[in-house]
């Protein structure tokens, strides 16, 4: 099977090629015989019913500063290709909503990996409260007296910005800390959108980890690890990635999750578990392909795009 694959990612020149799982993706699909071609968010185009976009037809290749050759730059019918893999990189904002809204004009007739529907409706701090049983204690509120009244009753707590990334604007406030009423005050300057707060999980001290879902199965995990003197494990603030096994837990966890993923199209996920709770459900641009493969010899990309190529038949 040879597919025309539509990417829409972040610029090229940002693309760590030892780290990024979408080149990861990309160099698998090459091999397989998938003809690429990039493209930026931005140059999605919907008139009368038809997307046009704006990019270059790419061969990926592992070379630092240069991870892909381009073709001539075109603007072409995004409804002709196969696939497309929407992968840019969060903020999860309206600009962002929105490139969901124009490729659900084209899927899946072109097949959108993952739904865009799907990655609409599941924010990925918001799906994860399906699961209230599996999560730390939680509120997402944009109420003060509400953070207020949760810090009073778990007293070591975590907040977050609810469409943050990266680790980005995440706090850990100890029982002692009174910079809440400050940190509240710098939030919603910014914004009116609610917060995330939860109860804080001194296991992350052993890590964060990362839990790949292909379909809806658990098939590989790294963990990351905060840095001294750092809440955070992400590894874009430099949380050190280390080997991981799946744990009973971990199987737990994905076994109520997985069907939830499978009926939202949710192909490629990531979920987050630190200690026996699940933090956040990744579902815009999961990463972690490329260490799990130096770690475990085992290159999650294939079944992803055996997966695809699976879903792609079934919809013709």
């Amino acid at each position: 099977m040879q597919l025309s694959v539509a990417l829409q990612m972040d610029p090229l020149e940002t693309v760590n090629i030892d780290a990024d799982s979408t080149f990861f993706l990309a160099e698998e699909a090459q091999r397989r015989g998938h003809a690429l071609f990039h493209y930026l968010p931005s140059t999605l185009a919907l008139e009368d019913g038809a997307v046009r976009v704006t990019g270059h037809p790419i061969e990926v290749q592992r070379v630092k500063d240069a991870p892909a050759r381009l073709g001539a730059r075109a603007t072409v019918d995004l409804a002709r290709f196969s696939v497309v893999l929407l992968r840019q990189d969060p903020p999860f904002d309206l600009a962002y909503i929105t490139t969901t809204h124009i490729l659900e004009t084209i899927h899946p007739r072109t097949l959108v990996v993952n739904d865009p529907a799907g990655v609409r409706n599941a924010p990925e701090k918001l799906l994860v409260t399906r699961f209230p049983d599996l999560m730390p204690p939680t509120v997402v509120t944009a109420d003060r007296a509400e953070i207020r009244a949760f810090r009073d009753r778990h007293r070591d707590i975590v907040v977050k910005p609810l469409f943050g990334a990266g680790g980005a604007g995440v706090f850990h406030l100890r029982p002692d800390d009174d910079n809440l009423g400050s940190l509240l005050d710098m939030f919603f300057a910014q914004s009116a959108e609610p917060l995330m707060v939860q109860a804080y999980i001194p296991a992350v001290r052993a890590g964060d980890k990362r839990v790949i879902l292909i379909d809806g199965e658990p098939m590989g995990a790294l963990n990351r690890v905060p840095q001294a003197g750092d809440a955070r494990s992400n590894m874009h603030v430099g949380g050190a990635a280390v080997a991981s096994a799946l744990t009973d837990r971990d199987r737990e966890i994905c076994e109520r999750i997985g069907p939830e993923l499978r009926a939202r199209g949710l192909l490629f996920v990531g979920i987050d578990v630190i200690g026996d709770y699940v933090t956040e459900i990744n579902v815009t641009s999961p990463t972690g392909l490329q260490e799990i493969a130096r770690f475990d010899g085992v290159n999650l990309a294939a079944p992803i795009w055996d997966a695809i190529e699976r879903k792609f038949a079934a919809t013709r």
